[in-house]
């Protein structure tokens, strides 16, 4: 069993804000493939498979084998699992919503996180985490405009569902992380969960040219990437704490929807994301908070 790591803060920002970057380059890949006519589910089966052999190449040529030794198969599993209905959720949502305001929604992670915590973790949430989490469905509610046919409302809530997804398999991956390393962790999910999306290839895959498949590797590489970066960062510091830069994927889909898609995000969607972002900085700031030292322990504890 592996030493819990350190707390190192600045790092585990830095490795958050690469991990975002990588994803969004995912996302656009994603919607790129789709718009060629690639099945949601034969992407899926690509993205993961391709990130077996890389992290058993990287362990040979490092570690050895033994690095992805652990104690926890089960529990690697049922990430896979939930993994797996995350990944359909999210996609999809890349592929029926413009990026950016895929990416928005996503964005509602941490107001998942709260509720999740009350149900799950029987936490006593207060009048400040209660309001962020009002604040960011009225965020979503300016940005979707039920009725408006501004995009498909079911695309909407697709989204959604992929963040509280997210949400859900943080809390695995913080626990993860307390036993085995990101790299075994990312193995694991990619190793249990190809073989699910593998039971739909028979019916949903097709032939590609070049360009398919140039960007089904893409997608792989990408999101191994990401993946890894994004596990990594829980590794070194807290969600509540890294969780803001999540942000900075915003730019990456604006910047891609206009580049890749020649879409760019209309007003309702400027409207709606400072509601939804400041309901995550409440939620980052009174996590933060709650689980900083009372500064009369840490004088005591210094003898002052």
């Amino acid at each position: 069993m592996h030493a819990a790591p350190a707390s190192r803060p600045l790092l585990a920002l830095l490795i958050r804000l690469g991990a975002i970057g990588a994803l969004a380059t995912m996302s656009a890949l994603i919607k790129l493939a789709a718009e060629r006519g690639i099945h949601l589910l034969e992407i899926m089966f690509w993205r993961q498979f391709i990130t077996i052999p890389m992290a058993l190449g990287w362990v040979m040529a490092t570690s050895g084998i033994g690095a992805l030794a652990t104690r926890r198969p089960g529990t690697h599993f049922l990430r896979g699992l939930y993994g797996t209905i995350g990944m359909v959720l999210n996609f999809a949502a890349v592929i029926l919503l413009p990026l950016a305001e895929a990416t928005t929604i996503n964005f509602t992670v941490p107001i998942w996180a709260v509720l999740l915590s009350i149900v799950l973790l029987k936490e006593n949430v207060g009048v400040w985490r209660w309001s962020a989490v009002l604040l960011g469905f009225a965020g979503i509610l300016v940005i979707a405009q039920p009725g408006s046919g501004h995009f498909p409302l079911h695309g909407a809530l697709v989204a959604l569902g992929g963040a509280f997804m997210i949400a859900l398999i943080s809390i695995q991956i913080a626990d993860l992380n307390r036993t085995d390393k990101p790299l075994t962790i990312v193995f694991y999910f990619a190793l249990f969960s190809a073989p699910l999306s593998a039971l739909s290839l028979p019916f949903v895959m097709t032939a590609h040219d070049a360009g398919g498949w140039l960007l089904l590797l893409g997608i792989g590489l990408a999101g191994s990437a990401g993946q890894l970066l994004l596990t990594a960062a829980l590794r070194f510091g807290k969600v509540a704490s890294v969780i803001v830069m999540d942000y900075s994927g915003l730019f990456w889909a604006t910047l891609y929807g206009w580049l890749l898609f020649a879409t760019l995000p209309p007003a309702s969607t400027w409207l709606g994301v400072p509601l939804i972002v400041a309901a995550g900085l409440i939620i980052a700031w009174r996590e933060h908070r709650l689980t900083r030292p009372d500064e009369r322990d840490i004088a005591r504890a210094e003898g002052t």
